[in-house]
């Protein structure tokens, strides 16, 4: 069987017709195996529904993990994915993108995965803007290692490294983005407000260049209470809402606190992402004008004999 037929990483035109329909069916995989009760599950839900909304053929979706627990993704899906290292994920998906850009590419990390040991790529990333969609999910702490403080760890909060609780104020992943030269798109959801993450990963996804997300999650096991506030009271919540934001309209009557932002706007996002006493949902940063290095190093398109052939000549410099 040829590379063009059996691969479809090295052919765009394997798999079924441009005109099938497909179902939740086409994209769920494994049984997800993340304690009852884990904000990963909402999140996975959200992520079907953009694909099956979407009509994203799975034979051309790619899904990039680092390690944790958020990190068991590409698992519960039947599209392509790579489980790498500990805070490598941006990276390895940059490289994906790269070369391959016809592809549609996810990345998915958790706090301790993009804010500490991957923070440099972090940095990187955001700078190189290449179109993908980045999405950290934040349950601040160091889940599946059982319970270490991480980068964005509320000061006092106790775990197995700092059982007096951290010693330190939380980075600030919003603000500390917002910094960052050439970043084009900067949004926060959370799990427990299904309609916002589901509206924000669509903007996300339609975004003209490198869009990260970052996800309020609780873990049942670790940090159960940390957003107890904002889940039991709505009015702990701040929506910021624009058309070129996000906006639920079935969320008005739940969550009345409401500020008119445009993303364009990035001295005002720097001051909304100030922490205050709201959690405040929503796009702080939109701009599609940034710089994409993946437009300005853009590699030549190659078929799938000539990707076969580089491969060869490749191993063939290693070989006995």
């Amino acid at each position: 069987m040829s590379a063009e037929t059996c691969c479809p990483l090295t052919s765009a035109v394997w798999g079924p017709d441009d005109d099938r329909d497909y179902g939740l069916s086409d994209y769920e995989g494994a049984q997800a195996r993340w304690c009852p009760g884990c904000g990963d599950h909402s999140v996975l839900t959200a992520v079907e529904k953009l694909l099956v909304a979407e009509q994203l053929r799975p034979e051309q979706t790619v899904f990039v993990s680092g390690i944790g627990c958020s990190s068991r993704f590409p698992h519960y899906l039947k599209t392509y994915g790579f489980h790498g290292i500990h805070g490598r994920a941006l990276p390895v998906a940059t490289g994906v993108k790269l070369h391959r850009p016809d592809l549609t590419v996810f990345v998915v990390m958790g706090d301790g995965d993009c804010t500490s040991i991957g923070a440099g790529h972090w940095v990187h990333a955001l700078r190189y803007n290449v179109k993908m969609v980045a999405l950290m999910l934040d349950n601040a702490i160091y889940g599946l290692t059982k319970n270490q403080t991480s980068p964005t760890t509320p000061q006092g909060h106790p775990s197995n490294t700092q059982p007096k609780g951290s010693w330190l104020p939380a980075l600030d992943p919003i603000s500390l983005m917002l910094g960052v030269t050439n970043a084009s798109f900067v949004a926060q959801t959370a799990e427990w407000v299904p309609a916002h993450l589901a509206a924000t990963l669509k903007a996300a996804y339609h975004h003209d260049g490198l869009a990260f997300v970052r996800v309020l999650q609780r873990c049942p096991i670790w940090t159960p209470g940390i957003y107890q506030r904002a889940v039991q009271r709505p009015e702990n919540i701040e929506l910021l809402v624009h058309d070129d934001g996000v906006t639920a309209p079935e969320l008005e009557r739940t969550y009345t606190h409401r500020v008119a932002h445009d993303p364009r706007d990035l001295e005002r996002a720097r001051q909304l992402a100030t922490p205050g006493e709201r959690i405040r949902l929503g796009v702080f940063y939109r701009n599609e004008r940034c710089a994409r290095y993946d437009v300005i190093r853009r590699v030549p398109p190659r078929t799938a004999a000539e990707r076969r052939a580089l491969l060869d000549q490749e191993l063939d410099k290693h070989a006995v």
